[in-house]
């Protein structure tokens, strides 16, 4: 979690009192700006998200903006804010009891210094203590805990400013039911399974593997279903779905004691949402289904995982999954031109009811939905009903299909129209149930014109997209930059490597490196020095150095060094192999920032990849991490994996496989976290990535996140790099 000088502007919120834990300070002049949105890292990455849309009540709120159910909405752009005296509280009900292992706070800057995590059965007590803390930092902070209960309370009794308390997001995870007997393994991991259809090699089996990095896709057809065989009757409390980006927007899950019926259902919704869905059932039975009857693409229904939890041991459970192939492809997203279908709207003019162009949302134009970069948007300027955005394709066209990447500041409820005028609209979509993030939507219409159309907001702003794509026929179109090709992996050509197998004492080399010099961010402590704290050790090594000696007003020096502007790539496999330093505030780090940050693209609109991070006052955990514009700093999206061994004890591989499709992070042979492109638009914001990017080591000393060296800090300290590779 790096951030850089050229930070992102502020959330546009008014009151917005400060930044957190992780540094983001203002840019004059940048880019563009969206509101954060929260992804937290279970530490146990099995239970589930549980709080979000729960009731929520507090002991008091600072005004009728800032209520309690703002802290369990699932956005960043909302808050809930107390009165400015101690102590004050927040609560969740979470609707039944829960075995809670997991608690993540994002605080806005008014945070509490002292408080604790508290449980009861009652929403009036008495009140179980399961975390307390007199030092908090504020920031993100991922808690684990371990207790029961239905009410899960905040009790803030010693504040860090003048305000009050204040979190943009108050996070739950665990198992409802775990309380009162639901388990905790996923009873359908590795049993029998089929179903209706299958696309191509995508088969059922692979639903129920434990790898996010497989799935199962159907027919493109309705209806279709796919069923586990669990072995045996079982008595079902929880069902968990992962969804590629073709979900169902209408389905049921269904028990039975035969393998083709009769079926019960035991849950049913048409207003599916995609993503993750977390799914309170009860019954029984030894088969369970899921029946799609609708949905949400032109595509069939496809399935990452799709998780069983029983109320007692699964009969006959498999010894262990097979592990996820370190070569296996990734999930594909839907084809962008089914049917013939081509994008018609990329680079076409387009008109809006209104346009933000401010420090908050610098020229965020209509044009700028039609760019094919997501790391570029437009906002309406005026915060009411109803606003619009609309594209001409330069012709009549046949539209088959709309793709709408919203904003945090996202409709509720809108129209896709048509026109042969821009006068004159025809509706081909209206909903009022949005969810925002990514909307892939099948139509039929015809027109030159393509509008989106919005009558109710989900937040106190306007309307804001980062993108909005027609397809289909005809038209005018203007054919987009192609992109380079996937990479089969495992990737064998090796287009960069430095072995680092000079001399002892001599210098990186400079026809692949940029030393970097002067001060960091994030409140680190080092001075990075030019080559001075750098060194070949002459076995076949590059040396980096911390050191506790002055300069340039710092109290230690260090190294830093890239491969900006003599090294950049798109896709491949990337890899170093580390030696980590321990002790307390050290922070090496191997990662990747989007090339166009070297031409003025602030961060994090170029987009960062870190491969890996480390902390050294506990080197048996590692952190990989993605920023983009929606997901940056304390609110990055990746992985914390906790190894049981120290990292620094010896040499390891950190790599990255990354293509179109999404990237894949790996410690040695272990695959750690599959990050997907599609289940990141689905539930997180843009993906910003499909670009070129260059490669950064360095060794950093203090900061807000790892803390400042103490005396038991050794210094000199090394961070050893054995080789740094990329292949295609």
């Amino acid at each position: 979690m790096r951030s850089v000088p050229n930070a992102a502007p502020p959330p546009r919120s008014p009151s917005v009192r400060g930044r957190r834990w992780y540094t983001v300070a203002a840019v004059v002049g940048a880019m563009f700006a969206s509101t954060l949105a929260v992804v937290a890292t279970s530490a146990n990455a099995a239970d589930p998200l549980i709080s979000q849309g729960k009731t929520a009540t507090a002991s008091s709120t600072e005004n009728a903006a800032f209520p309690a159910s703002a802290a369990v909405d699932g956005s960043t752009g909302t808050r809930w804010s107390s009165a400015f005296s101690d102590p004050q509280w927040i609560q969740v009900d979470l609707g039944g009891t829960a075995a809670i292992s997991q608690v993540v706070l994002n605080w806005e800057a008014a945070y509490a210094t002292a408080f604790q995590i508290q449980v009861s059965a009652s929403a009036t007590g008495p009140w179980t203590n399961i975390y307390s803390t007199t030092t908090g930092t504020g920031g993100t902070q991922t808690l684990a805990v371990s207790g029961s209960g239905r009410y899960v309370r905040v009790n803030g009794t010693a504040r860090a400013t003048i305000h009050g308390y204040s979190l943009y997001e108050f996070q739950v995870f665990g198992v409802i039911g775990g309380g009162g007997g639901c388990g905790t393994a996923n009873a359908a991991l590795g049993r029998p399974a089929s179903a209706s259809s299958q696309e191509g090699a995508f088969a059922a089996a692979n639903a129920f593997d434990g790898s996010t990095g497989t799935r199962w896709s159907s027919a493109f057809a309705d209806p279709q279903w796919i069923q586990v065989d669990l072995g045996s009757a079982q008595s079902i409390c929880q069902v968990i779905l992962t969804w590629e980006a073709a979900y169902a927007t209408a389905f049921q899950i269904q028990v039975s004691g035969s393998a083709t019926g009769p079926w019960t259902n035991i849950y049913s919704t048409t207003t599916g949402t995609g993503g993750t869905q977390t799914l309170t059932v009860s019954g029984s039975g030894r088969y369970v289904r899921l029946n799609g009857t609708a949905r949400a693409t032109a595509w069939g229904y496809s399935l990452f995982e799709f998780a069983v939890r029983t109320g007692g041991t699964p009969s006959n459970p498999p010894s262990s999954p097979p592990p996820a192939s370190p070569s296996a492809s990734p999930p594909t997203s839907p084809s962008p031109n089914p049917g013939g279908e081509v994008l018609l709207s990329y680079n076409k003019p387009g008109v809006a009811s209104s346009s933000q162009d401010d420090g908050a949302c610098w020229q965020c134009f209509p044009a700028r939905a039609f760019d094919l970069d997501p790391a570029s948007r437009w906002a309406t300027s005026a915060w009411t009903d109803p606003g619009w955005i609309y594209v001409d394709l330069g012709a009549t066209a046949q539209i088959k299909r709309v793709v709408l990447q919203w904003d945090p500041a996202f409709a509720v409820a809108y129209q896709l129209q048509t026109s042969s005028d821009a006068v004159n609209w025809t509706p081909i979509y209206t909903t009022t149930t949005s969810t925002g993030f990514k909307q892939n939507i099948t139509v039929n219409g015809t027109g030159r014109y393509v509008r989106m159309y919005g009558t109710q907001r989900s937040n106190g702003y306007g309307y804001s997209l980062w993108e909005f794509q027609v397809y289909g026929t005809g038209g005018a179109p203007t054919t987009p930059p192609a992109q380079p090709p996937n990479p089969t992996f495992p990737a064998t050509r090796l287009v960069f490597s430095d072995e680092f197998n000079g001399a002892a004492g001599s210098k990186p080399d400079a026809s692949k490196w940029t030393i970097d010099t002067g001060t960091g961010q994030n409140a680190e402590l080092q001075y990075y020095t030019n080559n001075n704290n750098a060194n070949m050790n002459g076995a076949g090594q590059l040396v980096m150095e911390a050191r506790r000696e002055a300069a340039g007003g710092m109290q230690y020096t260090s190294h830093r060094m890239n491969t900006g502007n003599k090294f950049h790539f798109q896709y491949g496999r990337v890899e170093a192999r580390v030696k980590v330093p321990k002790g307390n505030g050290f922070w090496p780090a191997f990662w990747m920032m989007g090339a166009d940050f070297l031409t003025g693209r602030p961060w994090p609109y170029n987009g960062e990849i870190d491969i890996m991070e480390i902390l050294g006052r506990d080197t048996t955990r590692s952190y990989t991490t993605l920023h983009a514009p929606a997901y940056n700093g304390g609110g990055g999206y990746g992985f914390e994996k906790v190894w049981g061994i120290d990292l620094s004890a010896d040499y390891h591989v950190y790599a990255a496989q990354w293509d179109s499709n999404g990237i894949r992070f790996f410690v040695d042979s272990t695959e750690v976290f599959y990050a997907s492109k599609a289940t990141v638009e689905a539930t997180r914001g843009p993906w910003v990535y499909d670009h070129p990017h260059y490669m950064i080591l360095n060794l950093a000393v203090g900061g807000d996140w790892p803390g400042s060296p103490d005396a038991s800090t050794p210094f000199p300290a090394q961070m050893l790099v054995d080789y740094v590779r990329v292949y295609q």
